[in-house]
């Protein structure tokens, strides 16, 4: 079995946020995807306690969903047993309901990838990581998916900050691709030996 990684907290410090807080927050991360997660995690969680949300009904299969759900639950496992976890992960995992993902994007199969259909299912993850960020007592909440470079961040930031409002919650609002992110999570998930997918996750996002 390879070594677990490290992830370095410390490549990010309180200071580089111009905040100090003797008791970190609690925050709801919706995670598309383990890979994705490595590198959002080691940048917050130095400012957070970090819940997971797995929330893609989306994802095209079951037998896809199995795979990034179990490369998600590999890298929480490990990422806890590291030295350098500053505080363990939770790792909650939504129903998955592929059908309600059609029906709600039904009408925009066609749309382009980024465009539409790409809206209507990052607001649908978002609300419902804010619904049980809201119901569950966190105040603070974000998402993986600025990590991507193929993820529009004005539009997940729109999203983001208008779900806060209506649930009385601070989303984060962080570009994660931003400062090489994208580049180290996918140093990260090879340090990790985690599965990573080579389309977005729905059946439209593979055939695009």
């Amino acid at each position: 079995m390879p070594a677990v990684p490290q992830i370095d907290a410390r490549r990010y410090s309180l200071a580089d946020f111009g905040e100090e807080r003797e008791e970190r927050p609690a925050l709801l991360l919706h995670s598309c995807c383990g890979p994705c997660s490595t590198a959002v995690v080691e940048r917050l969680s130095e400012r957070f306690r970090i819940t997971i949300y797995f929330c893609n009904s989306n994802i095209d299969d079951e037998a896809e969903y199995k795979r990034r759900l179990d490369a998600q639950r590999a890298f929480v496992e490990a990422y806890n047993a590291s030295e350098g976890c500053a505080s363990p992960l939770t790792l909650v995992v939504a129903p998955y309901a592929p059908e309600a993902f059609l029906a709600g994007v039904r009408g925009y199969e066609t749309a382009p990838e980024g465009g539409l259909r790409c809206r209507i299912c990052i607001g649908d993850r978002l609300e419902r990581t804010a619904a049980y960020a809201a119901m569950s007592g966190f105040e603070y909440f974000t998402t993986t998916l600025s990590v991507s470079p193929h993820k529009d961040y004005e539009m997940i930031l729109a999203l983001g900050r208008e779900l806060g409002v209506r649930y009385g919650l601070t989303f984060v609002a962080e570009d994660f691709k931003k400062r090489d992110g994208f580049r180290r999570s996918a140093e990260l998930a090879k340090a990790y030996c985690l599965y990573r997918q080579d389309f977005c996750g729905c059946r439209f996002s593979k055939r695009d």
